[in-house]
């Protein structure tokens, strides 16, 4: 099974894969701000935090001013979230896991582990104790505790059907090689999503799977592409929406069912799905793509920042659209 290393900035890994001490504290500058930030949470539309390169971790009330928070590493972060006003949780390189109490001001390494050499690459909890993990090569942890302990899983499901019967017949002639084919043989898994009791998982090699117990178990959904994606979300009429390489966007409005591709302007890696008002869309891309759909997702028109800095997360707050990118915080003007 091949390989191709991809993270949400494939364009950028260079900078993302930033090496640092471990559990050095992330150096305070003026720039963070303007650095490489990975991803962006809207926390009950009180505040703002955002995560990237070098262990940095921005915090905002009006998403024009920033502020970097103390941060207990310097190993780049790719995921934030918060579950309530308070307790917020971001993942990284290293098997890194940080966690927060007091709505992001000051956070405390939960778990690491440099030895594993691969990141997390998206991080979910549904409520105070229970949250979930996932990353480059199957990479999946669970906590039950709030993150006071994790537990590594291995969802071989949602191999091919090739790739496990080559895994059953290593395990039966030699367990210690199928032991570390079985850490490696995984897809990268780069976005977990709840939606109310079903959770859904994307990643590399066409991956969509759909689980009814939070990831417990996993059904591989139809295989639609070949290449990666990197994020899935429902949209305000109940659609579903996954986005990936290649400027791929795939709709379904059957629960994943059945997909259909919508032709777009670009063949941009897109990052990130962000949802409006009404039936407005917006996906975010490498190469300063940003597309815009006022149909559900049917249509999407291209804007192409001036820049081309990839765009690689973002979220709505107080009606304008702010985004994690290549350099740093960017603030878009939006309109329904």
């Amino acid at each position: 099974m091949i390989k191709i290393f991809l993270l949400v900035v494939s364009i950028i890994i260079s900078q993302g894969s930033y090496a640092a001490p471990l559990s050095t504290e992330a150096i305070i500058s003026p720039l963070a701000k303007d650095s490489l930030l990975l991803d962006i949470e809207n926390v009950n539309e009180q505040f703002l935090i955002a995560v990237g390169v070098r262990g940095h971790i921005l915090r905002s009330t009006d998403g024009e001013n920033w502020q970097q928070m103390p941060s207990p590493t310097q190993t780049t972060l790719t995921s934030v979230t918060f579950v309530n006003g308070r307790h917020g949780w971001a993942v990284g390189h290293d098997a890194i896991i940080l966690h927060s109490q007091d709505a992001g001001l000051t956070w405390q390494i939960q778990h690491e582990n440099p030895q594993l050499e691969v990141p997390f690459l998206h991080v979910h909890f549904k409520d105070e104790k229970s949250g979930v993990a996932v990353g480059s090569y199957g990479l999946f942890y669970r906590t039950i505790d709030g993150g006071k302990t994790w537990q590594q899983e291995f969802h071989l499901s949602l191999l091919i059907e090739e790739d496990i019967e080559y895994l059953d017949e290593l395990k039966r002639e030699d367990e210690a090689a199928y032991l570390s084919e079985r850490s490696r043989i995984l897809p990268h898994f780069n976005r977990f999503y709840q939606d109310g009791r079903t959770a859904y998982l994307v990643g590399e090699l066409g991956l969509i799977a759909k689980s009814n117990n939070f990831g417990e178990n996993w059904e591989r959904m139809e295989d639609v592409y070949h290449g990666s994606f990197y994020d899935i979300n429902r949209t305000q009429k109940g659609n579903l929406l996954t986005v990936g390489l290649r400027g791929n966007v795939f709709r379904s409005i059957s629960n994943g069912n059945n997909w259909e591709n919508t032709p777009i302007e670009t063949t941009a890696l897109l990052n990130n799905i962000v949802l409006y008002q009404g039936d407005v869309v917006f996906l975010l891309g490498n190469n300063g793509v940003l597309l815009k759909s006022v149909d559900d997702g049917l249509t999407f028109t291209l804007d192409t920042q001036a820049d081309g800095k990839a765009l690689l997360a973002g979220v709505i707050f107080k009606e304008k659209l702010i985004v994690a990118s290549e350099v740093g915080i960017k603030v878009i003007q939006v309109t329904p």
